[in-house]
């Protein structure tokens, strides 16, 4: 019987198995990176071992370490989680060849499919091996892991070579391999897959279907359980691709069997040797813990003839520390608070206070909620986010709440190219027009002195502030009369240091204010107090290339030296920031009048990286 778990993995997964174990009186054990010395996972462990490092390649993927760190702190068994080594074989049998239990599927099965290129041939798939033009659009995809790194789209064959080039050095630092594949890149198909359950005993479970199309980078944002709408008899085929996909490697333990539904017809895509990020929508329908049933399974036992049946249906939102609105960029900082309303399942790996930093995936939390219906549940969520208290870097919050309302995705007509024909609209700033008015109310409050009202203005002189949301700057005035309070022809109601409420053609509604410095939270505005005079020092040169994201510049463009001529759009540099690459471009037509940029420098959001003069 298994007695003390080191979970091989970090943040939320690390924390979300550890709940498990503590519900079934397992002991845990965590690893952390120096990075995530203070991390949550390492804290709410029952004992945590150092990995010295912070880079991916020096700690959590090195499984030598990892095995030593289970065999000190006296774990028997070691469960991988998600990424990182979870789809390691060497690291499995590492793990069973120190007297270890793996809970996980027999090496053997995850070197079967593990690599998405035997994978395929398994199933009788064979990758292209010369793109002409008559293939394209391609897909460059990671032979090892998954989460959409290590992966690009490919529609001019002249791309076709830096494409590989920066999926190749994606995957290394991702996953420690470098292997990559292309495949015919099928365009607006939904991603649906299977999640399976296999015992030690021959007995496999096909547990329902999920939708996964919503994706950005080839990452899922948005997952469901069961998926909607699907052909009449394409549930039933895609359950026996499933188990017959696991039957063919000896499967056990919890895994996913993915494809690519376009046409009324089911593409293989991979099989995943290990719990995926979305598995919590499958619980709630089902009615499962699976992180417990993959601790009962290594234990020996079996699973039932039959899985339980599915009830309700359940939608999961992955929240990301990133902006949308400018390419997806990772974002940084102090998170305040993260709070949803009750009724929501929240996992996460951060807790009020807590530094997000630039190692590491910028996932946040993932937010379920199960009801009886569709509709019901997409409601549900969509409510919750949009009332969630989330302080601190800028995230995918809005984006979510208009995902989840959006016709396509309500009426179940959503395809992986959803973000592509409506990012602009989703992303379009729509701050409340009254947070301002009211983050300005509730600050004069606050700086009022005690014994003094903080109301005793001359009626002629009007309070003005200054405050930016979402690129947008906004002003505005308010000041005490006989009469009461009057600002910008809306009638204050009442106004504190934490609680403004106004009224507008008789309807009040109330807002709830937090600041953290010069940051103000109205509701769930987020807004930046501006100093009344713009310092003069703090502008840039026309054409300045600022790095929109803390991170490490990995590459320049191969000649690129001062006075050397770019045209718009023309990759200058890479940078890499939580575990992705992100291209900085020439933003014209012109000349390279500086460049500051060297591979392998740190640079921070707002750092100056090229000059870039336009072209007359």
């Amino acid at each position: 019987m298994i007695t003390s778990v080191l979970v091989a993995n970090r943040g939320e997964i690390a924390c979300r198995v550890f709940r498990t174990c503590r519900e079934l009186g397992v002991r845990t054990v965590a690893v952390h990176s120096d990075a995530d010395a203070h991390a949550l996972h390492a804290r709410v462990a029952d004992a945590s071992v150092r990995l010295p490092g912070e880079a991916p390649a020096d700690t959590y993927l090195r499984g030598d370490l990892v095995v030593k760190a289970a065999l000190a702190a006296g774990a028997d068994a070691v469960h991988p989680g998600y990424g990182f080594l979870s789809e390691n074989a060497d690291f499995a049998r590492a793990v069973l060849d120190a007297g270890l239990t793996w809970i996980g599927p027999p090496p053997d099965a995850i070197e079967a499919m593990a690599s998405k290129t035997r994978a395929k041939q398994l199933m009788g798939i064979e990758p292209l091996t010369e793109v002409t033009e008559a293939d394209l659009p391609v897909l460059v995809k990671a032979a090892a892991g998954g989460g959409g790194r290590g992966m690009r789209v490919v529609r001019r064959l002249a791309d076709l070579d830096a494409e590989l080039t920066a999926a190749r050095a994606e995957a290394a630092s991702a996953f420690g391999d470098g292997e990559v594949f292309v495949e015919p890149y099928v365009e607006h198909g939904r991603h649906v897959e299977v999640q399976i359950l296999a015992d030690t005993h021959g007995t496999v479970w096909p547990l329902g279907t999920r939708d996964c199309s919503l994706q950005r980078r080839h990452q899922k944002v948005i997952e469901e359980a069961p998926a909607p709408g699907l052909p009449g008899g394409l549930e039933e085929e895609l359950h026996t691709l499933a188990v017959r996909a696991a039957r063919a490697v000896d499967y056990v333990g919890a895994g996913t069997v993915e494809f690519l539904v376009a046409g009324g017809r089911a593409h293989f895509l991979e099989m995943n040797t290990r719990l995926q990020v979305e598995h919590p929508v499958t619980e709630a329908v089902f009615g499962l813990d699976l992180v417990a049933e993959q601790l009962r399974i290594a234990e020996g036992h079996p699973l039932d003839t039959d899985p339980p049946r599915a009830r309700g249906h359940a939608v999961e939102t992955r929240l990301y520390a990133e902006d949308p609105a400018h390419d997806w960029s990772p974002q940084t900082g102090r998170l305040h608070r993260l709070a949803l309303p009750d009724g929501i399942r929240l996992d996460t790996g951060y807790t009020d206070g807590d530094d997000i930093g630039v190692h590491y995936d910028p996932m946040l939390a993932k937010a379920v909620a199960h009801a009886p219906t569709r509709a019901e549940a997409v409601r549900k969520l969509a409510s919750a986010l949009e009332r969630a208290a989330i302080h601190g870097p800028v995230t995918n919050r809005d984006l979510l709440v208009r995902s989840l309302r959006h016709p396509e995705f309500t009426a179940a007509r959503m395809d992986t190219g959803f973000y592509d024909r409506h990012l602009p609209d989703l992303t379009e700033p729509s701050p409340d027009p009254h947070a301002p008015l009211a983050a300005a109310l509730a600050d004069a409050h606050a700086r009022s002195r005690p014994g003094f009202g903080g109301w005793r203005n001359v009626p002629s002189q009007p309070q003005t502030k200054r405050y930016a949301t979402a690129g947008e700057e906004h002003e505005v005035h308010y000041r005490h009369t006989r009469t009461g309070l009057e600002a910008d022809g809306v009638r204050v109601v009442h106004a504190d240091a934490h609680l403004v409420v106004l009224e507008t053609d008789g309807v009040q509604r109330t807002f709830e204010v937090t600041r953290y410095g010069d940051q103000v939270y109205v509701n769930s505005t987020a807004l930046r107090a501006l100093p009344r005079f713009p310092d003069p020092t703090a502008q840039h040169a026309p054409g300045s290339l600022l790095a929109p994201m803390p991170g490490t510049v990995v590459r320049v463009a191969e000649g690129l030296t001062p006075g050397s001529p770019v045209k718009a759009g023309d990759p200058l540099l890479w940078l890499e920031a939580m575990k992705m690459q992100h291209k900085i471009t020439a933003p014209a037509t012109g000349t390279l009048a500086e460049l500051h940029a060297v591979p392998g420098q740190q640079v921070e959001p707002g750092e100056l990286l090229a000059v870039v003069t336009e072209t007359s």
